[in-house]
């Protein structure tokens, strides 16, 4: 199992929308960067949901890669911002996985909270002008902001499963 960070924007997708729709594709990434990491996800592979965007920003919530990587359906719709002309349908340019909400947060662990713990140091995120919105966490990171949010593990030990 691999642990990655999603980045959204709450007034856009939150946390809280994806556990009123339970199972959600994350489409529309247009970063080479980002896509690869897409194209790595496995199912089971875990997320840490963070809100980008929002005061304050930060982790609110675990989701599961529910489904690997597939086209982004949205490369191919000419009616939506994330149309790609140059991408066919025999060589799709873009990825998608989708995610399922696993655990909610009690309260955002904030982007300063993450700086401030040491699993964190040197990670793409806590640097300044962090901007992929698909990234991989190490696993001492990812453990380190459930305690950081409260969670044992205990709490969450049906993520495992």
């Amino acid at each position: 199992m691999r642990f990655w960070l999603l980045k959204s924007e709450p007034d856009v997708f939150g946390f809280p929308d994806l556990v009123r729709v339970r199972r959600e594709p994350w489409n529309g990434v247009r970063n080479y960067q980002a896509r690869n990491f897409l194209r790595d996800m496995r199912e089971g592979d875990l997320c840490l949901f963070y809100h980008s965007n929002a005061k304050p920003t930060g982790v609110a919530g675990v989701a599961r890669v529910c489904r690997a990587a597939y086209p982004d359906d949205l490369q191919f719709d000419p009616a939506s911002a994330y149309f790609d002309p140059k991408s066919g349908v025999d060589a799709p340019r873009w990825s998608m996985v989708d995610v399922e909400p696993l655990v909610a947060f009690p309260q955002v662990v904030s982007l300063d909270t993450l700086r401030g713990l040491p699993e964190w140091e040197g990670s793409v995120l806590t640097r300044k002008g962090s901007r992929l919105s698909v990234m991989p966490v190490d696993g001492a990171a990812f453990w380190a902001t459930l305690d950081a949010a409260g969670l044992s593990l205990e709490d969450v030990g049906g993520l495992l499963e």
